[in-house]
């Protein structure tokens, strides 16, 4: 080779070297926020309300955000999960003040599950709590259930019940069957069993007719068989006396002084291990559900449920993380 083409050869692999390092200089030291997925928008990216939180920390949801941000984000649905609902809108307001939100209408009184589902359907909040799946109807409504944390449920009896051992998932079913009337037939004192059922609109009631009867109905009322007007938890507790059975949420009852949580099938469903791996015989899913189209503030709130943080907040609580 002559030396002027040496020198060619030499002369362009130097230029290609230098814009290679130059161009890789360039990519490397953009801040990372000018690389950004083909698939985000500014509008339902996490970033664009939800300050620290990435999208290694969610779970994305298939949802159309077509809809307007709501000046207020109204939530209604499920009395057990009054506390989890609490909290997480405290923290989700710290990192996106600018939108308010409720529990219940009006805030502070949530409906239940089932009333909480219709409000939803009916557009008269973005979010609903429910402690139990959708119906048929209400699928075909065009709602989506977001599982956040998994509960147990747990059977209660009054403190001072003279009562001291634990039941099987069956006695529990024939007592709320009205099978087993007395208490001498589970091996307690010869009293009638005075069962107290929770109300129509409790989503853990149907989980645990789900669960427990197995689908079946409860029978009528009676003076030992009472039907609890209102989707409520302390009321119930008061009122189980020392004959009394009834059960609840097991956050809302493992703190309490006047009950005694029954083990079922030598299980308690405060063993939190247990529950996991499917030794608790009733335990079930909490939800968050929204309309299938709905607005990014929506999606964003059910988002940072899932979150790290919004999944500490629902261990702290006593429920089970979902992740």
């Amino acid at each position: 080779m002559s030396q002027g083409k040496e020198t060619t050869v030499l002369v362009l692999s130097l230029l290609v070297t230098a814009g290679i390092a130059g161009g890789g200089y360039w990519f490397f030291s953009q801040p990372k926020s000018a690389v950004v997925s083909p698939t985000a928008s500014p509008e339902t990216s996490p970033q664009a309300t939800i300050g620290t939180t990435t999208p290694t920390q969610t779970t994305s949801l298939n949802l159309d955000t077509s809809l307007p941000n709501p000046t207020i984000l109204a939530i209604d649905g499920s009395t057990a999960m009054v506390a989890l609902v609490k909290d997480l809108r405290n923290a989700y307001s710290q990192i996106n003040p600018n939108i308010p939100s409720t529990y219940g209408i009006p805030d502070g009184n949530p409906t239940g599950s089932n009333q909480g589902l219709k409000n939803l359907i009916d557009g008269n909040v973005a979010i609903a709590a429910t402690s139990r799946p959708l119906k048929a109807a209400e699928a075909q409504a065009g709602i989506q259930l977001v599982p956040i944390a998994r509960d147990a449920i747990a059977v209660v009896v009054g403190i001072n019940n003279p009562f001291k051992g634990n039941l099987t998932k069956d006695q529990v079913r024939d007592i709320y069957q009205g099978k087993i009337t007395n208490w001498s037939q589970v091996g307690g004192a010869n009293q009638p069993i005075r069962v107290i059922n929770r109300a129509t609109t409790s989503g853990t009631r149907e989980a645990f007719q789900d669960i427990v009867l197995l689908g079946q109905g409860f029978p009528p009322d009676s003076p030992n068989f009472i039907t609890w007007k209102q989707d409520e938890t302390t009321a119930i507790l008061r009122d189980i006396g020392d004959n009394g059975i009834s059960y609840a949420t097991v956050s809302q009852v493992e703190k309490q002084e006047i009950v005694r949580i029954v083990a079922i099938d030598g299980v308690l469903p405060t063993d939190v291990n247990a529950v996991k791996a499917g030794k608790y015989p009733i335990s079930r899913s909490l939800f968050l559900g929204v309309k299938k189209t709905t607005s990014p503030v929506s999606k964003q709130f059910i988002e940072f449920a899932l979150s790290s943080q919004g999944q500490q907040i629902i261990q702290r609580l006593g429920f089970i993380s979902v992740q």
